[in-house]
């Protein structure tokens, strides 16, 4: 695994071995994590895909955690994703109105995840972008990369890191439009066509 140094674009750090989990698949999934736009709002976008590990086999106990800006590029300062009833403590889950830009979503038996939400978007010089977390096992630290949805060239040729990336690392970062307002973005954690990802320091 290559990670980027983001404040040292010039550098590039290989990834320490480590191992772990997956526990986290017991108390960090919540029920409806993956709807993050308003129930019925009609600029819903889904985005899907798959993490594979190293060989290429899909990971049927990964965690994908996904945060993006608004239509405007704001960044939603909403709570309500994970709502709990004040006398019991028990989870309620999303009231269906505000969009928090936040979701969790666990991978199925096959390895699939997908997430409702809006089309995100622009901030700065930044072509829209949804950042994307990956705990999975094997993986002592979680993993931080972004998803871009095409559709703007312009912007996504202007992005200030896409721009520093070799053209086929680029595309691991840019998700495939399968159909009108739905896009996929696979994860692959090692190997070939390895996703970008980011280390924040």
């Amino acid at each position: 695994m290559t990670r980027i140094d983001t404040d040292r674009p010039e550098s590039v750090l290989p990834t320490p071995s480590h191992t772990v989990g997956p526990f986290y698949g017991y108390a960090l999934p919540f029920r409806g994590g993956e709807d993050i736009a308003p129930l019925g709002h009609p600029d819903t976008v889904t985005v899907h895909g798959y993490v594979y590990d190293g060989e290429g086999r899909p990971l049927p106990d990964a965690l994908v955690e996904l945060w993006g800006p608004d239509p405007d590029g704001n960044l939603p300062a909403t709570d309500g994703s994970m709502r709990r009833d004040p006398a019991s403590g028990g989870f309620l889950g999303r009231n269906g109105v505000e969009f928090t830009g936040f979701g969790r979503v666990q991978t199925d038996a096959d390895g699939h995840w997908y997430a409702r939400t809006l089309r995100p978007g622009a901030r700065g010089r930044s072509a829209p972008y949804v950042s994307v977390c990956v705990f999975a096992r094997g993986l002592l630290v979680h993993l931080f990369t972004r998803t871009y949805l095409p559709g703007d060239p312009a912007a996504l040729a202007a992005d200030p890191l896409l721009s520093r990336l070799e053209e086929e690392r680029r595309g691991t970062l840019i998700a495939a439009e399968e159909a009108p307002g739905t896009y996929r973005f696979d994860i692959r954690l090692q190997g070939e066509g390895e996703t970008v990802f980011l280390e924040f320091r």
